[in-house]
């Protein structure tokens, strides 16, 4: 699999913070999946991690679902995290926190809910980020979330394939390897579905610029630097445009939705980094609200 830059990802959503909500449709969508999904649980959390949070919209939906439970909204880029200030209710608050969602700075068997929407493809090793998760999560804890299939932009990776053999996407997992990786992380009766959706692009060079918008650039750790040239943006457009439909050109999306439960023994997989709340409020005062 191709490795993912970590920095590179915090920066590409750094950069897009200010604009994400514009051009966040799809985000928004699975989203509102997830919610509806957690509604028919019937949960009654005490501690709700939104791991990914972006713009603070997953977070909000969450206090206002659970009003006694204390929410943490966690992201990797702070300018996710400054615009996420936006959806804060004096009623209703939640903390804001800059981590990474493979070094959740949370104590041991703490979490009872933890949420993520199309967060978890930006991690370069999914395995270890579900070893975090198992252990954060209480036993009996429940980890909901959302990710991109294997299928997601087929359309754009063909397209790029015949201009050279560089990366210019990230891999997206199997939907069987993203269940494999939370089974042997340790994470229980892990059960995942997906959705394949179609949409429709004008051209390749605007479905680019919007995946930049989102943040959603190419962050492969082997990826070229500099800029693309003229001569290979022309030979992808004109492969992108031999799919050509009458309304237009086809983006595939495959969005795997899962969840799983925390197990009692799950703490043993317990990695160093992990802190207790009060620890990070002594050590992080600008990084969270008071």
């Amino acid at each position: 699999m191709t490795r993912i830059d970590q920095q590179r990802v915090a920066q590409n959503f750094a950069r897009a913070a200010a604009g994400y909500d514009r051009v966040a449709a799809l985000q928004s969508e699975t989203r509102a999946e997830l919610l509806e999904r957690l509604q028919a649980l019937q949960l009654q959390p005490r501690r709700v991690i939104d791991v990914g949070c972006g713009t603070g919209h997953g977070a909000r939906a969450l206090k206002r679902l659970y009003p006694k439970a204390e929410v943490l909204a966690i992201d990797l880029a702070l300018p996710m995290l400054q615009q996420a200030r936006r959806q804060i209710g004096w009623f209703r608050p939640f903390t804001r926190i800059a981590a990474d969602a493979a070094r959740l700075p949370v104590a041991d068997a703490s979490v009872d809910l933890l949420f993520s929407n199309l967060c978890i493809q930006w991690c370069d090793d999914l395995r270890a980020t579900f070893v975090e998760w198992a252990r954060v999560l209480r036993p009996g804890g429940m980890a909901l979330f959302s990710t991109f299939g294997m299928d997601s932009l087929q359309e754009l990776r063909s397209a790029w394939a015949a201009v050279d053999e560089q990366p210019h996407l990230i891999e997206f997992l199997h939907i069987q390897q993203i269940g494999d990786a939370a089974l042997k992380a340790g994470l229980v009766n892990p059960v995942l579905d997906r959705d394949l959706l179609t949409r429709r692009t004008p051209d390749a060079l605007t479905l680019m610029r919007e995946l930049k918008a989102l943040g959603a650039g190419n962050a492969a750790a082997s990826r070229q630097r500099g800029l693309t040239g003229k001569r290979a943006l022309a030979t992808l457009q004109a492969a992108y445009e031999e799919l050509r439909q009458p309304a237009g050109l086809p983006v595939t999306w495959e969005i795997v939705y899962g969840q799983a439960s925390g197990a009692e023994m799950a703490a043993k997989a317990a990695t160093p980094q992990g802190t207790s709340l009060d620890q990070l409020r002594a050590t992080l005062p600008s990084r969270r609200d008071r």
